[in-house]
Parts: C-alpha cells; sequence; structure tokens
C-alpha cells in the first residue's frame, strides 16, 4: 500500500504517530564501505559527480551530522546491527576473514526484528563481522551465519576485498567450491608452494605500500593466506556488478511482501579495482573510479525499484561505515592524484582517527510522500536505526540495547536527534555531547584533554580545554558516568 494524502493528514504507520496500522515500508539499507562525507557532489564535492547518490539527496532528506559508532569497519557495522556500542564487545575489532561471528545468536540484530515485524529480509555485500565458530571448513555448511543473526537470504564476502578468503558465500555456502579443489585458509603462515605479495612481485600486477604481503587472487595480494578453491575465487572487476545483480534479483524475489535489504558496497575499501569501463573515468585514478562505480551501482539499483514499482514504499537509507582514507596499503595513487577533493569534506581526521572525520559519514533518507525533501542538521548515529526503525513497524525487543528511538528525526519530523554519542578511533576514543566534542589523552601519553565546538570549528583546530573548563569538566564526569553505566573498565 503507498502512503499518501488523505483529507490533508499524511497518513504513515503505525508506531509514528500511534494512528491505525497500514502496511509498513520496505527498508533499505546500502552502506558503502570507506566513502567519506566529502565523497559525493551533493555533500560539495566538486572534482566527482554522483549522480545515483545525489539523486537519493534530492529526493530525500540529507544530514549533515550523522555519525557512526567507530571510525574502522567491524565495529561500527556491529553497531548498525546490534543497537550496541562496539565496546560492549571486546571482540568488535577489525577482524581476519576467518574470524568466528562476533555477534551473539540470541541477541536482537536489525533483521531479526524486522523479520518479527514479518519481514523478508536479505544481506548482499560486504559483511566483517566473522563467520562461524573460528574453525570454518569453507567446503561444508558454514555455521553460524548470516542466518542465525536474521538474514532470510544472503550472498556476501567474509571480510574485506583485501582479506582471505577471496570467495562469495551464499546463504552459508562458498560459491563455486567443489570437492576435487577444496579452499584451505591460515592466517598464520602461508602453504608450500603457494606464491605470496612478499617473494613473487613479478607476479602481481598491483603492488602494496604496507602489508598486503600474503597469497595473491586475480594479481593481487591480500592479507593472509589461502590456497585451493580456484575456480571459486572472485574477479574484483565483476564484483560490484554482481552484488548489484544480487540485490536486484531480491527486490524481484520479493517484490510482493515486505522486505528488508542490507545492500553492503565494497567500495571503496581497498583494493580498487574498478571494472573496466569505470577506469579513468574519474581522474582521480582507481579511489575516484570505484567512487563512481559504487554510484553506478546506486544508481542501477534504484531504476530497479522504479522498474518493479516499488519506490513509493521503500525507505531507503544510503550511509558509510566509517570515513574515507586515501594510502590504504596499496599503491594505487590514491593521495598523488586526489588534487583538491577533500574526501572528509570540511572535517579533520580520517579513517580510524576519532576526529569527526573518521566518523561523520553520509546519511540520506528517502521515502516519498513521508520524509520531504531537505536537508537536516539534527545530531544522528546509524546504531539508532534499531530502535527506531523497531517503532516504524511496530515491534519490542527484551534485549538492552544503546540504540535511541530517534525516527521522528530520521523522518525530518524534528531536529532532536540525540544528545550524546561516544565515538571510537582504533584504539582511543572520543566523546560528543550537544555541540561539543572531548577528546580524551590517549592510554599511556602524557597529553591533555581536548575540547572542541565541532558546529563552530569543523576542523577541531581551535582546542578550547583551557577557556571552558567547566563545559570540559562537565563532559569528563558524564563520560566516567557512561562507563560505569555501561561496565566498561578499561581506560577510554
Amino acid at each position: 500500500m503507498k502512503i499518501g494524502l488523505i483529507g490533508g493528514l499524511l497518513l504513515v504507520p503505525a508506531g509514528i504517530y500511534g494512528q491505525t496500522k497500514m502496511e509498513s515500508p520496505n527498508v533499505v539499507i546500502i552502506e558503502a564501505d570507506d566513502l567519506g562525507f566529502g565523497d559525493l557532489s551533493c555533500y560539495g564535492a566538486t572534482a566527482i559527480q554522483t549522480s545515483g547518490m545525489d539523486r537519493l539527496a534530492n529526493e530525500g532528506l540529507r544530514f549533515t551530522d550523522a555519525y557512526c559508532t567507530a571510525a574502522t569497519s567491524t565495529p561500527s557495522r556491529y553497531s548498525l546491527l546490534t543497537g550496541m556500542y562496539p565496546w560492549s564487545n571486546p571482540q568488535a575489532k577489525i577482524l581476519p576473514g576467518n574470524a568466528a561471528l562476533i555477534i551473539d545468536t540470541h541477541r536482537i540484530t536489525l533483521p531479526k526484528m524486522m523479520r518479527s515485524a514479518g519481514y523478508v529480509t536479505g544481506a548482499v555485500g560486504k559483511w566483517h563481522l566473522g563467520l562461524g565458530d573460528g574453525a570454518v571448513d569453507w567446503n561444508q555448511p558454514i555455521y553460524p551465519g548470516a542466518k542465525e543473526v536474521g538474514y532470510d537470504y544472503s550472498f556476501i564476502q567474509a571480510a574485506t576485498n583485501d582479506r582471505v578468503p577471496c570467495i562469495f558465500i551464499e546463504n552459508g555456502k562458498g560459491v563455486g567450491l567443489s570437492a576435487d579443489d577444496p579452499l584451505y585458509v591460515n592466517y598464520r603462515m602461508n602453504f608450500p608452494g603457494e606464491p605470496t605479495g612478499k617473494d613473487n612481485p613479478e607476479l602481481l600486477r598491483m603492488h602494496p605500500s604496507v602489508g598486503h604481503g600474503g597469497s595473491i587472487v586475480n594479481g593481487v595480494p591480500r592479507i593472509g593466506f589461502q590456497k585451493g578453491g580456484k575456480a571459486a575465487q572472485w574477479r574484483d572487476e565483476d564484483m560490484a556488478e554482481l552484488f548489484l545483480e544480487k540485490a536486484k534479483h531480491f527486490l524481484q524475489e520479493n517484490q510482493n511482501r515486505p522486505f528488508f535489504l542490507y545492500y553492503g558496497l565494497h567500495q571503496p575499501h581497498v583494493p580498487r579495482v574498478p571494472n573496466e569501463r569505470f577506469i579513468g573515468k574519474s581522474g582521480m585514478g582507481p579511489r575516484g573510479d570505484v567512487i563512481l562505480e559504487a554510484d553506478w551501482c546506486v544508481e542501477e539499483f534504484l531504476k530497479e525499484l522504479d522498474r518493479l514499482n516499488l519506490t513509493d514504499n521503500t525507505l531507503v537509507i544510503l550511509t558509510s561505515d566509517n570515513g574515507p582514507v586515501l594510502d590504504d596499503g596499496y599503491q594505487d595513487q590514491a593521495e598523488e592524484l586526489v588534487g583538491s577533493h577533500k574526501p572528509a569534506g570540511p572535517y579533520r581526521g580520517w579513517k580510524t582517527m576519532r576526529y569527526a572525520g573518521g566518523t561523520c559519514i553520509p546519511f540520506i533518507v528517502r521515502w516519498p510522500g513521508v520524509v520531504e525533501p531537505g536537508v537536516s542538521d539534527a545530531f544522528v548515529c546509524q546504531m539508532d536505526l534499531l530502535a527506531s526503525l523497531a517503532s516504524l513497524v511496530g515491534q519490542s525487543y527484551p534485549d538492552r540495547t544503546d540504540s535511541q528511538n530517534t525516527l521522528q528525526t530520521f523522518l525530518g519530523k524534528n531536529r532532536k536527534g540525540r544528545n550524546e554519542l561516544v565515538i571510537e578511533g582504533m584504539l582511543d576514543y572520543a566523546y560528543r555531547q550537544g555541540d561539543w566534542v572531548m577528546i580524551p589523552p590517549y592510554p599511556g601519553e602524557n597529553r591533555t584533554y581536548e575540547l572542541y565546538n565541532i558546529r563552530k570549528d569543523p576542523e577541531q583546530k581551535n582546542d578550547l580545554s583551557e577557556s571552558e573548563p567547566k563545559v570540559l569538566r562537565r563532559m569528563m564526569m558524564r563520560f566516567e558516568e557512561l562507563k560505569r553505566e555501561t561496565g566498561k573498565k578499561t581506560n577510554f
């Protein structure tokens, strides 16, 4: 059922204003990988044009103060899926490709909640939350996995583009693996006789700048070692379109019932290997080219929603897992060719950093007829999608989470959003309260606290810790209180 205007009143599903429940919208979350605030033309980029993502911005609500919880992939994705701060789970750190699933299968998750509301659920693309029990035989059904955390259908990669195993996994099974060519994975030592990026640079078409000295797949050195499974190995150039086709197929298969789809773009994470038709299109080298490729995927996905007449009753959220990075381990000239382009926009910092550039990310919400197009400067966080979407579809759950119901803000009905947020860097933390950001000293260093007004000083250049002692003390006290409330024992 489409949402429309009847008698001058906007009818929306139960949980928004308390009206009689109507058919709930389909929900799609498109999450890019390492896409920065300033990488989209709708966020001010001029050196690159992102027409597909701009379409969402033009037809929806573009947030300028939206955050993930962490400046790296695994912890950020953990928060989005579980509604929990990543430091609530000590394993929610950047994972190797053979790590065990870090999500407790008994806990509530976003797809579980949507499934309880009658939705069919799907995950396509980037995963990086661990699979199995830590001793996975990749040639056998993998358990636990995406199904056990709430997805009816999944077509994913185990970790990242630059980590083994370099195969796709569909509904818990390695795609294309055969009994006569089994796949083996090891993150401690190489398999005898297998070439590596470190020992066999003559076999490479892309060379590492740091790390990435492990197994060579498709001419690209990876992290970790794998042997066998040759027919199942992915070709990087085809990955974007393959994920797109799987996402479109999910729409086609489920167009007549409510669905929730998590569509994880793998770009612009390294290694940046665009399809041949995108090579050289950006003028900024492979990083710019794969951003254009990702944008094309978004545009084609939206066209499929149009073709299936699903656009009006589908809530689409576009975002990124963390801030941008240029040199991330491969010699792809990202730094040399960036020119005047500012991947983090006006913000200081990058991926892995607790400054705003590491965690202030693109966030766009489109729901025709419900979300009025425009721009919002409300302070919001991806972690709050669990509680907010639960309100949208009329669900509750018994588990305690850190997710807050900010549905009204996501839909553009108010600017309340969040008041505070703990932000995680690689090994350190920041604390946001209102317009203020406090940067505690890094553990073990003799540094002092830093304090910034992020609204007035997005580049975080003007440290106000000495001139605003009352603000600093208030935030220090609240920060310590938060640690006690959540049982966080370590020093952050």
